[in-house]
């Protein structure tokens, strides 16, 4: 996924020009991926943090979807293509790494390394820097007093329409997602069974389908970013308190589902980095086809470009199309 910037992110410990971790340190690893090789003589023990399942899936035992301790001797911080996310991470690792520890980051050109560089020598961090791999290393000792960083980096929460909250770096965190809300104005009146939610994000489709149908028995979320199912879990405490509701930490391209529903309801993602990737939301109706019972239904919102179809076709009994606008349509599928 981000090889290269990996091997950044290395690279000041294979040079040197960062003092080597080691045993008995201990090193936090904010957005770890796999497959990194260590440098020799690189022995701190590592707490490798990622949000995401996917990449979370192929970490070592161990890993951690949030941060947690202090007094770290270290800090590692593997940019994203979010700039106020890398920020907060930053901001993680100030936080978390004791006066006088590192903190290492690196990312690629694509990923706001640049800009970040020039934010933090803003912000008075005595900081050095190399190119390499196509990528941007950046490395400082934490100062003693690193409030105000701090403070500068860290990113508030958003209260999106009054009633939801997100924060940076969750999938459409400041506003309600366009192609969302065309599904959730089709959504049943008089459902009355179990549902599902799949790649629920911080919880929209959950929220409105309950209040569409408030006869519905149970909604169980599926959400591959960690983060943003803890807003969900938040939003729906909210806006539905009475409404008996399940959260899972999943990667539905990777992982079953277990349990049978008699609807689900996704926006599912058509993008890995910049480009759009139809097999995402193929994988997703593929797997809602598998957790439905029969004459169960399938609600979906997908880019109108995007060729769903032919899987509907392939996975349901009978399938259609129920409205579209400009950017976006709405499908339907039955089991």
């Amino acid at each position: 996924m981000n090889r290269d910037a990996l091997k950044t992110l290395f690279y000041p410990f294979v040079t040197e020009a960062v003092p080597l971790p080691a045993a008995g340190e201990r090193v936090l690893f904010l957005g770890a991926e796999g497959g990194n090789v260590l440098p020799d003589g690189f022995e701190g023990e590592i707490t490798s943090v990622q949000p995401f399942r996917p990449l979370f899936r192929g970490l070592r035992e161990g890993a951690l979807p949030d941060a947690e301790g202090a007094d770290y001797d270290f800090a590692l911080v593997l940019c994203g293509k979010h700039r106020g996310e890398n920020e907060d991470r930053v901001a993680e690792a100030l936080e978390r790494v004791r006066a006088g520890g590192i903190v290492v980051i690196a990312g690629g050109k694509e990923d706001g390394i640049q800009p970040l560089r020039n934010t933090l020598l803003k912000l008075g961090l005595q900081i050095d820097y190399t190119p390499k791999y196509h990528g941007v290393a950046i490395w400082f000792a934490r100062p003693q007093d690193a409030g105000a960083a701090i403070k500068a980096l860290k990113k508030s929460t958003v209260l999106v329409d009054g009633r939801f909250e997100a924060a940076p770096g969750v999938f459409s965190h400041d506003r309600v997602d366009a192609g969302s809300e065309l599904l959730a104005g089709r959504l049943p009146s008089d459902f009355d069974g179990n549902a599902a939610d799949f790649g629920a994000g911080w919880g929209y489709l959950s929220v409105m389908l309950a209040e569409s149908s408030p006869r519905v028995n149970r909604i169980d979320l599926y959400e591959a970013d960690h983060r943003a199912l803890e807003f969900a879990r938040r939003n729906l405490a909210r806006n539905c308190p009475g409404l008996d509701a399940r959260f899972h930490w999943h990667d539905l391209g990777g992982e079953p589902v277990k349990d049978k529903y008699d609807l689900v309801v996704m926006n599912p993602p058509f993008h890995e980095a910049q480009a759009a990737d139809p097999e995402i939301g193929k994988a997703m109706i593929r797997g809602a086809a598998s957790a439905l019972k029969n004459g169960g239904r399938l609600l979906l919102v997908a880019n109108r470009g995007l060729p769903y179809e032919p899987v509907l076709a392939e996975g349901f009994r009978e399938h259609g199309e129920t409205c579209r606008n400009a950017r976006y349509k709405v499908l339907w599928a039955r089991k």
